[in-house]
């Protein structure tokens, strides 16, 4: 991400972020009628204690000096949670993490997370990499989601994925609500590799493929990792309803353990276990798979 592209993605988010925020919501009156919701800027420059220019500036995108006690004085003006916090600071600051990244590189998942794979049969796990690429799964998300094996390694992102196949398109009920989830973990890394030229590319083509994604992303939602109750209709095992975990893995490499656990006395443990017993893969080594790369 270059400068321009940098400040430009910092005007948008806090010109979102306050247009979330109703005057009541940090105590001020609703006054005369609004042109657009939100707060005005004066109002957010009054409440962090700066001048209304200065905050103008920041929020047009202008190059301007910034200390962490005035981002946290706006971070609290625009009621910033902690992730959406470390998201200002990462734009504001250009805090540049390793932007060296290859393929090669982010797919070698241990042998402890293989096991760990291995062991949560009953609950599907995705494993993605700092660019939401999917670099490993169990059986039970195969069975659930999709055989991740027949996509070229490549066109595995699970972003995209969820925008692109029409089975995990009709799969979450409340599909709408399960990808905002994963945009705003996307959108946590998109801010952390702030020098990865990647990410302003994979966004434009997506936003020119699928007005949707454009549509979730000028939420400018941020969550490290949100805890979601997903219901599926799973086109061969009926409702499914799991709980989303998503941890993140600590070590070297940046890598995210998705894992959906059943919920209990839901059935869905029973249905999940029989979709196993059904289908087999008989070309497929599990085993391995750790997923398989």
């Amino acid at each position: 991400m270059n400068r321009e592209t940098r400040l430009q993605a910092l005007s948008d988010f806090l010109k979102t972020k306050r247009s979330k925020i109703n005057p009541q919501m940090v105590g001020l009156p609703t006054g005369t009628r609004r042109r657009t919701p939100g707060l005005r800027r004066e109002e957010v420059a009054q409440i962090a204690g700066v001048s209304t220019t200065w905050y103008t500036w920041l929020e047009q995108g202008r190059d301007i000096h910034v200390s962490t006690s005035v981002l946290d004085a706006i971070s609290d003006a625009l009621l910033l949670n902690k992730d959406e916090k470390k998201y200002l600071y990462a734009l504001a600051f250009e805090e540049i993490a390793d932007s060296e990244f290859t393929l090669e590189q982010e797919t070698l998942i241990s042998p402890s997370l293989k096991k760990i794979l291995r062991e949560l049969r009953n609950c599907p796990t995705i494993i993605t990499d700092r660019r939401c690429q999917i670099v490993g799964w169990n059986e039970s998300a195969a069975h659930v989601f999709l055989n991740f094996e027949i996509i070229p390694p490549e066109e595995r992102n699970l972003i995209k994925l969820l925008f692109s196949r029409r089975e995990l398109k009709s799969l979450a009920v409340n599909w709408d609500h399960f990808v905002k989830g994963f945009i705003a973990i996307f959108r946590t890394y998109y801010g952390k590799y702030v020098a990865d030229e990647w990410y302003s590319s994979f966004i434009s083509d997506m936003e020119q493929a699928y007005p949707e994604f454009q549509q979730f992303w000028n939420e400018s939602e941020v969550s490290s990792a949100p805890e979601l109750l997903i219901e599926f209709r799973h086109a061969k095992a009926g409702k499914m309803v799991f709980n989303l975990t998503s941890l993140q893995v600590q070590g070297n490499n940046d890598l995210r353990c998705s894992v959906y656990t059943p919920v209990e006395n839901s059935g869905t443990e029973e249905k999940l276990k029989r979709l196993m017993e059904i289908f087999e893969y008989n070309d497929y080594d599990f085993e391995d798979n750790g997923s398989r790369n």
